[in-house]
């Protein structure tokens, strides 16, 4: 599992003194940077080696500014070619989001999906909960 904090910025709220719905896929996004690094250590767009097939959010409970925020990322599930992320953001220690994303490994010159090999299979099995 990795953690990453945030600190809800006054630009993120909404009208209503909450952290906005957009906000969390974001900072979703911004908390899977060490999964990434399995594929592209150095993070290069040109190297890039994965796409989204999928994300979704689950609002739990309401995310405040000036407080910060823990997200926490597994792996929930490894395929073939393909791997669920399961994200969890915290405020006060209470789980306020879930976010899945479904991770695919892709190759962009033949644009089609690609096998995970043994040794991201095993980066990612490290993970998995």
């Amino acid at each position: 599992m990795f953690i990453e904090k945030v600190m809800p910025r006054f630009s993120e709220t909404d009208a209503l003194g909450h952290i906005n719905n957009t906000v969390l896929p974001v900072w979703f996004e911004a908390a899977r940077v060490p999964i990434f690094k399995f594929f592209t250590p150095d993070l290069n767009p040109h190297d890039w080696k994965l796409i989204i097939a999928k994300i979704e959010v689950s609002f739990v409970g309401e995310l405040f500014y000036g407080h910060e925020i823990t997200i926490k990322t597994s792996v929930e599930h490894i395929g073939n070619s393909s791997f669920v992320l399961k994200q969890e953001a915290f405020q006060h220690d209470k789980c306020c989001a879930i976010g899945k994303a479904v991770m695919v490994r892709y190759d962009f010159v033949a644009k089609t999906k690609q096998a995970l090999s043994s040794q991201e299979k095993n980066a990612l099995n490290e993970h998995l909960n």
